[in-house]
């Protein structure tokens, strides 16, 4: 190897970033060793001085001399008349040294030398990498998208290290363009065929956590804990928080002023719908906390089976159930109780819109109801069947299946 190949050999080396001066000196070193023993069966008496920046490289022997035909190892002695012709003043018992070549080791050696070094210096890297993102679990990191594939999202970070986020860590509604910047929680951290593979989410309940952290100095200076986060990404979450301080509102602080903290924090989960209730041990409280916006009359627990049965004015049980059951649904993973929704007994006997149905009864038909006037259960109640087959176009089965399910409600 000439010394200009070396010098570029070292100058590649270099590009690795996360391997400091030091280790870098000693793989170099290390590797060398492994030359010289290859060769010389020891590296115990060679003294190797390399410069990276330079690219220099001095490889040295070092023997003793001893009297003609008195050599056992030829590795750490040379015979006096030898040493002589280097210079004349040598005598014997004196140490003598002489600087090695690399041609001397031959072009395959300095080849296979050449590639285990880019393989320990490799691995190296992997590791560090490994390490380095093995610590980040749990913290939000930023890139640019690389690649678009079907099944996940290649993103390279600030040095160049591959990031990936799955399809099933990406928001639904998240739409990627290669050369544009995202964010995402560090999920895990995993090493596939011997290279580092960093999983990252936009998904997790951790990264709305770390959004409240950075968005909300409160609960990053401890004086407002997040208890508990419940998510549908992209759609909707609900964050219940509590503060140790009396003085601090967690949910004023955690909203902001006019909604700007949250409103900041919606954005970057694609305009993800978020409920922050105050966290409590009344578990009566807490579950009607979560049903929020609806206004709850009553509650009916069972602890041991946790359960609760939920009772609502008939105007209050969509807004209980959520669109699609969503709000229900987290309100339930939130409190940890299976809730179940009744409409109050006590209101029964009045009249109730129809959109109450819409969990019972097809939003078409509820529709077509209305186009002849019936707003209301009792208003189609009080209709014969033949008259709504002949005002609307449904079928006699179904009105007489609607007409079943309002009568239940007055039942």
């Amino acid at each position: 190897m000439e010394h200009a190949a070396l010098i570029e050999s070292f100058a590649e080396f270099k590009e690795f970033k996360n391997i400091d001066r030091a280790t870098m000196m000693g793989i170099l070193e290390d590797v060398f060793r492994s030359m010289i023993i290859k060769k010389y069966g020891s590296d115990e008496n060679f003294d190797i001085i390399i410069n990276i920046d330079k690219g220099d490289l001095e490889v040295w022997r070092n023997r003793i001399i001893v009297e003609d035909g008195s050599v056992e190892d030829p590795n750490k002695e040379i015979e006096y008349s030898a040493a002589i012709k280097v210079q004349p003043d040598f005598e014997v018992g004196e140490d003598f040294s002489e600087e090695v070549h690399l041609n001397d080791f031959g072009r395959r050696a300095v080849l296979a030398f050449r590639q285990n070094l880019v393989s320990r210096i490799s691995d190296l890297e992997k590791d560090s990498i490994y390490q380095k993102y093995k610590t980040r679990i749990g913290e939000i990191v930023g890139g640019e998208i690389y690649q678009v594939w079907k099944k996940e999202v290649l993103i390279l970070d600030e040095d160049g290290n591959e990031l990936i986020i799955p399809k099933s860590e990406q928001i639904p509604s998240d739409f990627y363009k290669k050369g544009e910047t995202v964010r995402a929680v560090v999920l895990r951290v995993e090493m596939k065929n011997s290279n580092p593979q960093i999983i990252l989410s936009r998904t997790s309940p951790v990264f709305l956590e770390k959004l409240f952290e950075q968005e909300v100095p409160e609960i990053f200076d401890g004086l407002i804990t997040i208890k508990k986060i419940v998510r549908e990404p992209g759609i909707r979450a609900k964050v219940a928080v509590e503060s140790y301080d009396y003085r601090i509102e967690p949910v004023g602080a955690c909203v902001g002023v006019k909604g700007s903290r949250i409103h900041a924090i919606g954005r970057e989960l694609r305009n993800e719908n978020i409920d922050v209730i105050n966290f409590t041990t009344n578990n009566n409280l807490y579950i009607t906390r979560a049903l929020s916006p609806a206004k709850i009359t009553n509650i009916k627990l069972d602890e041991a089976a946790k359960r609760a049965e939920v009772y609502l004015k008939p105007d209050q049980v969509s807004l209980a159930i959520g669109k699609g059951g969503l709000n229900i649904k987290l309100a339930s993973r939130l409190t940890g109780f299976e809730i179940d929704v009744y409409r109050d007994s006590e209101v029964d006997m009045e009249d109730v819109d129809l959109d109450e149905f819409a969990d019972e009864i097809e939003g078409w038909i509820i529709d077509e109801l209305k186009s002849i006037g019936c707003d209301t259960a009792k208003s189609v109640l009080e209709l014969p069947v033949d008259d709504l087959v002949k005002r609307t176009d449904l079928e006699e089965e179904t009105i007489k299946e609607v007409m079943k399910i309002l009568r239940a409600e007055f039942e």
